[in-house]
C-alpha cells in the first residue's frame, strides 16, 4: 500500500498510531522480560565465588546468546500475536502496512535484526520515529510494519 492508501485505510478502521510515550514504555517492559529471562537461563553458569571482573568477562562472553533471545523473542511474538508482552500491556500491536494484518514471519523476522542494528548504533534507527509524521522507526521502515494503538 502506497502512504495515501494507508491513511485511507487507517480513516476508515478508525486506527491511529501509537505515541512514542506508548512505544517506549513497550519497549522497557520488553527489555526487563529478555533480561529476567536471560538470568533464568544463564544464572547457573555464573560461580558463587565470581568476582564483579568474572561476571562482567562472563556475561560480555555471552552477547550472542542475548542478541539472539532478542530477535527470537521480537520475532516470534510480532509475528504470532502482532505485538510483544510490552506491547500488549501498553495496548499497542504492529501492523504490516502490506495488508494491516500481523507481520508475516519474515517480516517479523528482518524487523527483529534491524532492530538489534539500531539498539547496537546508539539508538539512532528509534530516533528517526521523532522526524518521521508515520512515527516509523528504521526496523518498521526495513519490514513495511506501523505500531498503531488497540481498541
Amino acid at each position: 500500500m502506497n502512504d495515501d492508501q494507508i491513511i485511507e485505510t487507517f480513516e476508515r478502521e478508525n486506527i491511529t498510531l501509537a505515541s512514542i510515550k506508548k512505544r517506549l514504555w513497550a519497549y522497557t517492559i520488553d527489555e526487563i522480560l529478555i533480561s529476567v529471562i536471560f538470568v533464568i537461563i544463564y544464572m547457573g553458569i555464573i560461580p558463587p565465588d565470581a568476582t564483579y571482573e568474572q561476571i562482567i568477562t562472563l556475561i560480555n562472553s555471552m552477547f550472542i546468546y542475548v542478541v539472539s533471545l532478542k530477535i527470537i523473542y521480537q520475532t516470534f511474538f510480532v509475528w504470532y500475536y502482532g505485538a510483544t508482552p510490552g506491547k500488549i500491556l501498553s495496548k499497542i500491536r504492529v501492523i504490516s502496512t502490506v495488508d494491516i494484518e500481523n507481520p508475516n514471519l519474515l517480516s517479523a523476522l528482518n524487523r527483529a535484526i534491524v532492530r538489534i542494528i539500531s539498539e547496537s548504533f546508539f539508538y539512532i534507527g528509534f530516533l528517526w520515529a521523532f522526524a518521521n509524521p508515520k512515527r516509523e522507526t528504521w526496523h518498521d521502515k526495513i519490514a513495511k510494519t506501523l505500531v498503531v494503538n488497540v481498541y
